[in-house]
């Protein structure tokens, strides 16, 4: 019996958890990625329980590790710069998220899997053609000044190649079709220096209606940093320099120090993203033999907390279903479609509303709140009761979908 290929696109955390679980159940999968080399290490991401319990199954989990800082505090701000009393940090929410870098978890993955699965780099589909027999995939190369067009056929293509998937386009349609934005445009990198009057580990949050800035602190380098906004015309954001759109969104008010010297780093930073914040909604992620992954398929974004964990845990799951329906992989995938959807469907709710809220207060109102949340984190009884509140919010961060 021939040994099933699977095509995988993308190097990111679901595309290497992907050919990480194909591998394991008997599969030869061939990753493929458009850019020329691995991605840099990335920005700040939480990984809760659902990643954690996935990450575990895969032998990864040590090698993630964790970045926290032992003793790291954050402080609520305003604009002058005054502190109020310690707040509710990333790393204090329920589930106690590890704080790491995207990196870390793609390069545990990358080690894994390198050794089995070699990445075509700087290649990816151009078109995608499926027929009862499986997918005549035609894969462009681009390599310097030549640029090199192949056709292979495998019997399934898994798109985990983001959220403006080529993959999704070449089989579903349009972005437009299920790209749902949220109204809001990101802006992160990582801090070059400390910021004025702080431990290095020790994070600051700006609140603002519509508008806020995070820092992320890490125990073993500078802290991330996120900068995050309401925007009623999200093409007019990228029509200015980043730091441009930055600027007006947190004005016309004086920025005060920190919040000045926050935006300095960012427009000094060698690297930075700058996007608009969207989900992906889709009747179906798949079809007889090819299917969506992790942002490519649904998208919870950063708000959520669980784009890489859930990313692991669909590859996890889609390599169980595979393994247990062999020689059917439309069934498999109508299965793990039917198992996954209700599971990300809470993610992609609780990403548009507690989420948002949490990092962007919407209204005056829901600031107020914030800051009455901040008083009572100020007290031992307080605090013990808003954990026990925030915690049945977040139990669904809990859930090990990927675990039948």
């Amino acid at each position: 019996m021939n040994t099933p290929r699977a095509l995988v696109v993308g190097t990111g955390i679901g595309g290497l958890a992907a050919a990480l679980r194909l591998r394991e159940v008997g599969w030869e999968p061939v990753l493929v990625e458009r850019a020329p080399e691995r991605r840099p290490a990335g920005y700040f991401i939480g990984l809760f329980e659902t990643g954690r319990a996935t990450a575990q199954r895969m032998g990864v989990l040590d090698a993630i590790g964790n970045r926290a800082g032992p003793d790291s505090v954050t402080y609520d701000i305003d604009r002058a710069g005054r502190r109020r009393r310690p707040g509710l940090g990333y790393g204090d929410l329920p589930g106690g998220p590890r704080l790491i870098l995207r990196g870390d978890i793609e390069a545990a993955l990358h080690d894994r899997v390198v050794p089995h699965t070699r990445v075509r780099y700087g290649t990816g589909p151009v078109g995608i053609a499926e027929d009862p027999d499986g997918v005549a995939v035609t894969l462009r190369t681009a390599s310097g000044d030549s640029v090199t067009d192949t056709v292979e056929r495998f019997d399934l293509v898994v798109g985990a190649d983001g959220l403006r998937s080529t993959v999704r386009r070449l089989v579903f349609g349009p972005d437009r079709r299920f790209l749902r934005p949220l109204g809001h445009v990101i802006g992160a990198t990582i801090l070059a220096r400390p910021i004025p009057g702080y431990r290095p580990h020790d994070g600051v949050v700006l609140a603002e209606p519509g508008r806020s800035v995070w820092t992320f602190p890490f125990g073993d380098r500078p802290p991330g940093l996120l900068f995050s906004y309401r925007t009623d015309d999200e093409d007019a954001e990228f029509r200015r320099p980043a730091i441009e759109s930055l600027r007006r969104a947190f004005g016309p008010e004086p920025t005060g120090p920190l919040l000045g010297h926050l935006l300095d780093q960012f427009e000094q930073a060698e690297d930075h993203l700058f996007d608009s914040v969207h989900q992906v909604e889709m009747p179906t992620w798949h079809t007889d033999r090819v299917v969506l992954l992790g942002d490519s398929a649904w998208c919870p974004t950063l708000y959520s907390g669980m784009g890489a964990s859930s990313a692991m845990a669909g590859a996890d799951l889609l390599g169980t279903l595979l393994q247990r329906n062999p020689g059917s992989t439309a069934r498999a995938l109508r299965e793990w479609d039917q198992r996954l959807r209700p599971f990300m469907t809470l993610q992609q709710r609780s990403g548009r509303t507690q989420g948002l809220t949490m990092f962007v207060p919407q209204t005056r109102r829901d600031k107020a709140l914030r800051t009455v949340t901040q008083n009572l984190l100020g007290n031992g009884t307080g605090k013990r009761v808003l954990k026990a509140v925030a915690a049945r919010q977040f139990r669904e961060k809990s859930i090990d979908i990927a675990a039948v």
